[in-house]
């Protein structure tokens, strides 16, 4: 594989495009996560979304990795399950933590990939192995460092605001 500026514009095109695809399961996975943790979560739209991406493959240095993730999983297949399964989830889940953003985001898009991921259903004989974990891995990312989650909305109380002593 070779990354040029162009291949990462063609990357956030698809990328981009996919809001169809992507969008509704993002809002699926924060139902699911809102009904478990008992939370109020905000939808998705598809414009909030290409925003986003927008956002996101505007730093070229975060677009450059992205846009690796993506094209490998959008390419990968493994014959037979077993192994496919192991790279394309581990792909899926740095990907997820690359686009959610610095700690704690990353961790939780992380972890939200796992989520996304038990809901897509794919047929594997029909399409690359790793589209699916690219799709489970898209929507965590986003789904995280979108605002729509009250615990994001407000300063954290553990923030030192003063140093002691006037230091």
């Amino acid at each position: 594989m070779r990354l040029t500026p162009e291949t990462v514009a063609d990357e956030y095109r698809w990328v981009r495009e996919r809001a169809a695809v992507v969008v509704p399961l993002v809002n699926e996975v924060r139902a699911d996560l809102a009904d478990r943790f008992d939370a109020d979560v905000g939808e998705v739209t598809a414009g909030t979304y290409r925003r986003e991406v927008d956002a996101v493959f505007a730093d070229g240095d975060l677009a450059v990795n992205v846009a690796a993730l993506v094209a490998i999983l959008r390419a990968l297949d493994v014959e037979g399950d077993y192994p496919g399964f192991v790279v394309d989830e581990f792909l899926g889940r740095r990907l997820a933590g690359t686009i959610a953003g610095a700690q704690p985001l990353g961790l939780l898009g992380e972890a939200t990939f796992h989520v996304a991921d038990v809901l897509v259903h794919r047929d594997p004989d029909a399409e690359a192995a790793g589209l699916d974990d690219l799709d489970a891995a898209l929507a965590a990312g986003f789904q995280t460092r979108l605002p729509g989650w009250n615990w994001t909305a407000a300063e954290s109380p553990f923030a030192v605001a003063d140093r002691p002593d006037g230091e």
